[in-house]
C-alpha cells in the first residue's frame, strides 16, 4: 500500500488486522522457503529441525535449547508447536529466500506458520538492532503454536501478532512509555473508528504491536490465563472468533473495542506518564540538577556577603611595631613639655 492508499474506516479486529499486516508479511500460506539450506549444518531435537551456516553453530544450539525447554504456551494445551523448521539466516539474501518474499527492513524475524516454519536473521544489520535473538524466537515460536491449535481457522493478524508479543513474555507493561506517550499526546488513532494506514516504518510498526499485545492483556486482565484458555478452546471447536468472543467474555468485537480503549487510556494515560515512565524520571533529574545548581549558587552569593562585611583577620595597627616602656616614658615626657623650653618653676 503506497503513500496515496485510500483510508479505510474500521472497527477494532479490522483496525489492527490492517495495522499488524504490516509487521511480519507472511508469504502464501503453503509457499515453502524459495531456497534450499544448501551449504548449512543442521541440528534435530524434540521435533525441532535447526539449520545454521558455518559459524553459527553456538548459537544454533543456545536457540535450540531455548525452544526445546521452552514453558507451554499460555491459553494451549501442552507440546504445542509439535515440530518446527528454523533458518538461522547468515546474510540478508539468505533472510528473504528462507522467508519466501519481501521482509520489512525492520522485521526482526518471521514466522509462515502453515508451514511451521521460522527464519530469524544472525547478522547484524538494522533489522536485528535493539532485538535479542531469544526474544525473536520466542515470538515466532509462539505464533507457531496459536495456529498449530487453530489450524484450518482464519485469524486475525491483530490476534496472532498480539498473543505472540504477550505470551512469549516479549511485552512488558514497563516498555509501554512510548504508547503512553503516543497515547497522551493523541498520536494514537481514536479507538471507535479509526482510519489507519499502512504501517512503513519501524516506530509505527512498534506502536501498533504494543497496541496490539494490549487487547491480549485486556482480555488476560479480565478472566485470567483460564478464561483465555477456554476463549481459544471454544473458538477451535466452534470456529467462530466472534462465537467465542460472546461465550467467553460476554461481549461482541465492538464491544471490546469500547472497553479495550477505556483499559489502555487508563493504564497508559497521562496518570502512568507522570508517575512510572521514564519522562517523569527524566523531568525530575532534571528538576533535581536546577535545584541543585540554584541552592549551591545561592551559598555562594550568601558566603560572599558575610565575608564582605567582616573585620580582616590582620588589621593594620596590629602590624605596628611595638614601642618599649623606656621609650615610651621619654617620649612622653618630652612630648608633655610645652614649647620654647622648661616653664617656670620647673627644674630643667
Amino acid at each position: 500500500m503506497g503513500a496515496n492508499a485510500p483510508v479505510i474506516p474500521m472497527t477494532l479486529p479490522g483496525i489492527l488486522l490492517l495495522c499488524i499486516s504490516a509487521l511480519s508479511p507472511l508469504p502464501p500460506p503453503d509457499a515453502p522457503p524459495d531456497q534450499e539450506a544448501s551449504g548449512y549444518s543442521a541440528l534435530e531435537r524434540s521435533g525441532i529441525t535447526m539449520h545454521y551456516a558455518p559459524g553459527d553453530s553456538l548459537r544454533a544450539e543456545r536457540l535450540l535449547n531455548l525452544l526445546v525447554n521452552a514453558p507451554d504456551l499460555p491459553g494451549l494445551p501442552p507440546g504445542l508447536p509439535s515440530t518446527a523448521t528454523v533458518y538461522l539466516a547468515a546474510s540478508e539474501a539468505d533472510f528473504l529466500g528462507f522467508a519466501g518474499g519481501r521482509v520489512p527492513e525492520w522485521s526482526a524475524g518471521l514466522a509462515i506458520p502453515s508451514t511451521g516454519t521460522i527464519v530469524l536473521p544472525m547478522y547484524a544489520d538494522d533489522r536485528t538492532r535493539g532485538w535479542s535473538e531469544e526474544r525473536v524466537a520466542r515470538h515466532e515460536w509462539a505464533h507457531l503454536g496459536l495456529h498449530e491449535y487453530l489450524r484450518g481457522l482464519r485469524v486475525p493478524r491483530w490476534f496472532s501478532e498480539g498473543y505472540a508479543e504477550w505470551a512469549s513474555g516479549g511485552w512488558n507493561a514497563a516498555e509501554g512509555w512510548r504508547l503512553r506517550i503516543a497515547m497522551a499526546g493523541g498520536r494514537t488513532p481514536p479507538l471507535d473508528s479509526l482510519a489507519l494506514v499502512w504501517p512503513s516504518d519501524r516506530a509505527s510498526a512498534e506502536i501498533a504491536y504494543m497496541l496490539s499485545a494490549t487487547v491480549v492483556e485486556y482480555l488476560v486482565a479480565s478472566s485470567g490465563e483460564r478464561g483465555l484458555a477456554l476463549f481459544l478452546s471454544r473458538w477451535r471447536e466452534g470456529n467462530s472468533f466472534e462465537a467465542a468472543l460472546r461465550r467467553t467474555f460476554g461481549v461482541t468485537s465492538g464491544q471490546l473495542e469500547g472497553d479495550w480503549g477505556r483499559y489502555v487510556r487508563r493504564r497508559y494515560g497521562w496518570l502512568l506518564v507522570l508517575s512510572q515512565s521514564l519522562v517523569f524520571w527524566a523531568f525530575l533529574g532534571t528538576l533535581l540538577a536546577v535545584m541543585v545548581v540554584m541552592r549551591r549558587r545561592r551559598g555562594r552569593w550568601r558566603m560572599a556577603r558575610l565575608r564582605a562585611t567582616e573585620l580582616p583577620n590582620d588589621p593594620a595597627f596590629w602590624l605596628d611595631p611595638p614601642r618599649d616602656r623606656k621609650d615610651l616614658g621619654t617620649h612622653g615626657k618630652e612630648a608633655n613639655q610645652p614649647p620654647g623650653g622648661p616653664q617656670p618653676g620647673e627644674k630643667p
